[in-house]
């Protein structure tokens, strides 16, 4: 397949065209290899990072959220060791914080949704932009483009721009617009498509149900406009399309159906086919169940590669699947015209970013750009205009510490996944305490006791209202994020809702109302953070008004919304 280096996505000069063709012929079979290998590193020194490379030439490294100065003077380091310059990336999805662990943390994908506006999205670009390429990073693996169809998906949630497939790509055109002004790529993602099934790739091969007519109105339709838009990469997921396989393959039998990352039909056919995709194609993690059950280990960094995708991302041995990548190539299984195409496009995305000519990776200013308080303060904007009173039908709001000053308080979830997640529960007491709240948060014991055998009479007495908050953030190897109480169900479960005023308000999951329909006042928030909280607490005591607009059906399509 030619690979158009003057058009969309790469829009490279004949200086830049002839940088690409010159790197591409000048390397060797084993850095041509390399290229197509993006490894990650977490805690890695930079003695540790310069031997993984001398033994395996990769061309792109994903960084794992450090300070600031650490990942930046890393990236500096081996920019300064490899031999072509590495495509450097992080999850961007969040804010600066998907890089520096003091960056900005500006709000989740959904909290953004919420605002209505896609100016929120655009700032997100902006953040992420700014306080990534600062310290080195070029390459976004974001935004994601899924659409939760399916309320019960574990892996998606909070981390999506909604159920309005419009609503995506418009929110997501404005993250690219604001990424783009800081010369760093984005992954469009993740192809063909999560969020029907209730499952999670990370742990099998899930599964995208959707007919092709109604793929077409949906993910199609936002990944073309994505992709006209000027997305550079797109990564392929771990995700079957049935429909869409069988179409563009009629023989092929149900077992020989493939997750897009292993799919010539859904990468060639329907992505590069179809959707006119000229970009490179990232896989979804190697490491990942959905990928690693399909074939035999040995035969999956070939299988992707032959399926059309152009990067290998996170080998789960990196040696072992480099060399078999690299046997593969002798023996002609991955055709040295696959490979130099592939190639091609990395280096393409590489001139296109103007990494050949850099001489500074880094920017020595990068200490006034992360966490900067212009960019809290952006951040304070958006978590105003997204927490959102999804019902109060008891009429409670708002609340004060003049009418409802004792607080019994139970946390919920507020334990950190891989993808990282604070804890809530000291800075929830802290910022009702400065509110003028009395908090009672009972634990262990003191719990089980006041819920199961105390006097409900004695209950009312101490207590004005009860308040639930729920920080369960999803993240992979978590297949059921729903609500789980401690010490036991009937202890700490809403069970004095008709006794006891009741608030719930989540940071995380959107959907808790499955669980606590018998709670009359119910406020989502879509993330943690201290901007959030913040806006939380002078919602629910009136100084704020809502204004926050639910992406997605908060009630999940059950009975009993309006009670």
């Amino acid at each position: 397949m030619v690979v158009n280096l003057k058009g969309n996505p790469f829009f490279l000069n004949d200086e830049q065209c002839a940088w690409v063709n010159a790197t591409r012929d000048s390397l060797s079979l084993r850095e041509k290899a390399g290229q197509m290998i993006c490894c990650v590193s977490a805690n890695d020194t930079k003695e540790d990072l310069a031997q993984k490379y001398g033994e395996v030439p990769f061309g792109g490294i994903t960084v794992r959220p450090d300070k600031a100065s650490s990942i930046k003077h890393l990236v500096e380091y081996i920019q300064n060791v490899v031999r072509v310059p590495l495509l450097v990336s992080a999850n961007l999805e969040n804010g600066g914080t998907g890089a520096a662990t003091d960056g900005t943390e500006f709000g989740s994908q959904l909290q953004i949704a919420a605002t209505g506006n896609p100016k929120y999205a655009y700032m997100l670009g902006d953040i992420c932009g700014a306080e990534g390429s600062c310290i080195g990073i070029n390459y976004a693996l974001a935004p994601v483009v899924d659409i939760p169809y399916n309320w019960r998906n574990p892996i998606i949630n909070t981390r999506t721009y909604g159920a309005d497939a419009g609503r995506v790509a418009a929110f997501a055109s404005a993250y690219m617009r604001g990424i783009a002004k800081h010369n760093v790529a984005v992954s469009i993602k993740h192809f063909p498509g999560d969020g029907v099934d209730e499952r999670d790739q990370h742990l099998l091969t899930s599964v995208n149900t959707l007919s092709c007519e109604e793929w077409d109105a949906s993910y199609g339709m936002v990944y073309k406009t994505l992709i006209e838009q000027g997305a550079q990469t797109v990564m392929a997921a771990h995700i079957l399309l049935p429909a869409y396989s069988r179409h563009l393959n009629p023989v092929l039998s149900d077992d020989a159906i493939r997750p897009a990352s292993l799919s010539p039909e859904l990468i060639q056919g329907l992505l590069r086919g179809k959707l006119g995709f000229n970009g490179v194609v990232i896989t979804d993690s190697a490491v990942m169940t959905g990928l690693s059950c399909v074939l035999p280990r040995r035969e999956i960094p070939a299988a992707c590669i032959n399926a059309g995708c152009d990067i290998f991302l996170f080998g789960r041995n990196l040696q072992e699947d480099f060399e078999n990548l690299v046997k593969d190539i002798e023996s002609g299984i991955i055709s040295s015209e696959r490979l130099d195409e592939a190639v091609t496009r990395i280096l393409a995305l590489k001139a296109s970013l103007k990494l050949h000519k850099a001489k500074e990776f880094t920017s020595n200013n990068y200490k006034n750009i992360i966490g900067c308080t212009a960019h809290a303060h952006m951040a304070e904007e958006c978590a105003d205009q997204s927490v959102t009173l999804v019902k109060d039908t008891q009429h409670l709001l708002p609340v004060t510490p003049r009418d409802h000053k004792r607080i019994c308080l139970h946390i919920l979830g507020d334990v950190p996944t891989y993808r990282g997640g604070r804890t809530c529960k000291e800075a929830v007491i802290a910022r009702l305490e400065r509110a003028g709240f009395e908090v009672t948060c009972p634990e262990g014991e003191a719990l089980n006791k006041m819920l199961v055998s105390t006097p409900v009479e004695e209950l009312k007495e101490r207590f004005d209202f009860i308040l639930y908050a729920a920080n369960i953030v999803t993240g992979g190897n978590d297949a059921v994020n729903r609500i789980r109480y401690i010490p036991n169900a009937c202890g700490q479960s809403p069970q004095f809702v008709k006794d006891i005023p009741t608030m719930f308000v989540s940071f995380g999951s959107p959907y808790h109302f499955a669980d606590v329909p018998m709670i009359r006042t119910f406020i989502n928030c879509y993330n943690y953070s201290d901007a959030v909280l913040d806006a939380f607490i002078e919602k629910i005591t009136g100084k704020s008004e809502f204004s926050g607009i639910s992406p997605v059906d908060p009630f999940c399509g059950m009975w009993g919304a309006l009670f």
